[in-house]
């Protein structure tokens, strides 16, 4: 109770939104077993995630969605040092 109670103030202290915790919890055991079966389907290849069109699409979305907001900085930056030497 305890641990719970530190990572609640943390979440409090660091303005920490609920709702994607929330919704972590309720979902995170519908998504683990999810996986679990389309794994034993596929006799645990992982390329049945990217074996029809429509999956494929989320799954590079999901990743653009994991990655972009550490890229994004790094473009924004590069941008701005090009523009400062003359470039349009």
């Amino acid at each position: 109770m305890l641990t719970f109670g530190l990572a609640g103030y943390m979440f409090k202290k660091l303005d920490y939104p609920i709702a994607p915790l929330v919704l972590a919890l309720v979902l995170g055991d519908m998504t683990e077993s999810a996986l679990r079966q389309s794994l034993i389907m596929s006799q645990g290849s992982p390329m049945i995630f990217f074996s029809s069109p429509i999956a494929a699409v989320l799954a590079i979305l999901s990743i653009w969605l994991l990655v972009s907001p550490v890229l994004h900085p790094l473009i924004r930056k590069a941008w701005e040092r090009t523009r400062g030497q003359g470039y349009p």
